[in-house]
């Protein structure tokens, strides 16, 4: 019902007369734009609902499952991730084989590849095996399948409403801020990690509508779970300068840890997909044995996100050495999980690392540097930033994060340094970010969103170059313009219009003005009414491209003075200009 209410929007005009097509190019631009964004907001609130019942729906699967208060040397440790394993595992392999994986790089697959598609089937089959898997404790989050769902939501909607192709593919990334945002309480940050990992660029229409969907995703999740922060730590106040060095030595520590991570996916993961099919059947269930077996001797903290071990690794309720066996075994485990194939997220381990890590960095500083003032929760904040950049390669959604996450801005100046560290050195050992690395593994090629932040774009002034063509002032008359590009031989020239503006005139337009007006009219009264481009050298090379099958040559002004002819650029000079690099 909704959806054909909506549906009657795009088709009805504003008193619900249907708009024919030359009507709907004059005057749907503004409406249709707007429709959009109440879309937008449509998405958002249906993706919350979805986030809060999966959550929902994860924990009860882990009191069912876990108990309240799992502890080592329960049996139940074993066979619940185990038993978990087969299910899910006869699951993907028989009907939700797309629910396979995090989710980031699938709604990628479907934005890149399927023009935006997500099958209502994934959906359910997304939101049925993750909830059972991280349930059940396997070492996996619930973002990264919270970010696919609102995908799909988005996708489904999209179609049922008989958007074009071109919607379909902008609904993905729309629907994808909604589900991360309601996720991580956080819509800052799953608005930058959308734009820094799955669009890599945007528009203003496009940023409007992610922008909406995040928040009306967060209101409703608020609405269920309250407006807190996740984590609260005290007010941060860097008393002592030297204090930025343990921080720099947490970020050299969690861009090393963040190598390991990527290095042991990279290994495994493959290995696993290239043994027999059947054995696919039961790597989910051994993945969940030997997660179980973790907890079972006594580290039942791996299991699962670990959220609630966080927030205890921040009030300082281990001591250093426990915080990195902690650290190093969430590493193993989420290894083995999500090596498997199991469905669920890395976005809850990267951070339950990292926190592990910066706190215990801030209890060795608390031990053997005690007059040093930082608090063992400020390091496992920083720390959960610092390797959610070096792992997956988010640097400024990193940072937002930590904010967002805490509420606490006094800790930007950690955040910043660490995280900066942390991302460089990961950079430096691992080239190939993980998401990539893992749409490789998928024989998959989707775009590379760090590598195109680090592409250096041409711009007009790579390709410029000085006038060879007669130079013509408007005023001047038609024969004496024909006669100095008669001499020149030239198939074009430049006119400077009356008014300080360029225009570029072809022989044959020349020609034609010459038959049609008196020898004495000057030239710029032959200027056709759709002017050429104004066309800077900043301005990135590819813009000029669409213009040459108008015009031969196009002039390039200066910025503080039209007027003022810094070149001119050719089809032939760009050309040559992208064959030089």
């Amino acid at each position: 019902m909704i959806t054909e209410t909506l549906k009657g929007l795009f088709k009805s005009g504003a008193h619900g007369t249907e708009i024919s097509t030359p009507d709907l190019a004059k005057l749907a631009p503004t409406r249709d734009e707007r429709l959009f964004l109440i879309l937008s907001i449509f998405i958002g609130v249906i993706s919350g609902l979805l986030v809060v019942c999966f959550r929902v729906a994860i924990e009860w699967i882990k009191i069912l499952t876990l108990g309240s208060a799992p502890h080592g040397g329960q049996y139940r440790l074993l066979l619940a991730p185990a038993l978990a394993g087969l299910v899910v595992a006869a699951l993907v392999q028989w009907f939700f084989p797309g629910a396979r994986g995090s989710g980031v790089n699938q709604t990628k697959a479907a934005l890149y590849i399927y023009n935006g598609y997500i099958s209502f089937k994934t959906v359910i089959g997304k939101f049925i095996t993750s909830a059972l898997a991280i349930g059940a404790g396997h070492s996996l989050g619930p973002e990264d399948p919270s970010l696919q769902i609102g995908a799909g939501v988005a996708s489904i909607i999209a179609r049922k409403l008989g958007l074009s192709r071109q919607r379909l593919r902008l609904f993905a990334p729309i629907g994808a801020a909604a589900g991360l945002a309601a996720a991580f309480n956080a819509p800052i940050s799953a608005i930058l990690f959308v734009i820094e990992e799955v669009i890599g660029q945007w528009s203003a229409a496009v940023l409007g509508s992610i922008v909406l969907a995040a928040i009306s995703s967060v209101v409703v999740a608020r609405r269920f779970w309250g407006s807190e922060p996740m984590f609260r730590i005290p007010t941060i106040t860097l008393r002592d300068n030297r204090e930025l060095i343990a921080y720099a030595v947490l970020g050299v520590v969690g861009g090393l840890f963040a190598f390991v991570f990527s290095r042991s996916l990279a290994y495994l993961r493959p290995r696993l997909h290239a043994l027999p099919r059947w054995t696919q059947f039961c790597q989910p269930a051994i993945a969940g044995l030997l997660v179980g077996l973790i907890g079972f001797v006594g580290f039942p903290q791996v299991m699962g996100p670990g959220y609630e071990v966080i927030d205890q690794a921040m009030h300082g309720q281990y001591t250093w050495d426990i915080l990195l066996a902690l650290a190093a075994l969430k590493l193993i485990a989420t290894t083995l999980s999500f090596s498997s194939g199991t469905p669920g997220g890395m976005f809850a381990p990267t951070l339950f690392i990292g926190a592990m890590l910066g706190a215990g960095v801030g209890s060795f500083e608390k031990l053997f540097f005690p007059h040093l003032t930082g608090t063992v929760g400020a390091y496992a904040l920083v720390g959960m930033g610092v390797l959610f950049a070096g792992f997956l390669r988010a640097p400024l959604t990193s940072v937002f994060m930590v904010l967002e996450m805490s509420g606490n801005y006094s800790i930007i100046l950690p955040v910043i340094l660490a995280n900066t560290i942390a991302y460089l050195l990961s950079r430096m050992l691992q080239p190939v970010p993980i998401f990539e690395v893992l749409t490789h593994q998928d024989g998959l090629d989707l775009p590379s969103m760090e590598e195109q932040r680090e592409e250096t774009p041409l711009h007009i002034e790579d390709a410029l170059q000085p006038p060879s063509v007669p130079v013509i002032l408007g005023a001047d008359a038609i024969a004496s313009v024909s006669a100095v590009v008669n001499e020149a031989r030239a198939s074009a020239f430049l006119v400077r219009l009356g008014d300080g503006s360029w225009y570029a005139m072809t022989a044959n337009e020349l020609t034609g003005a010459a038959a049609a007006l008196s020898p004495e009219t000057p030239v710029e009264q032959a200027v056709k009414a759709d002017r050429v481009p104004t066309l800077f050298p900043d301005l990135p090379l590819d813009n000029a491209l669409p213009y040459f099958p108008r015009w031969p040559l196009l002039p390039v002004l200066n910025r503080a003075n039209r007027g003022k002819l810094e070149g001119v650029i050719t089809l032939n000079g760009i050309l040559k200009r992208y064959q030089s690099v």
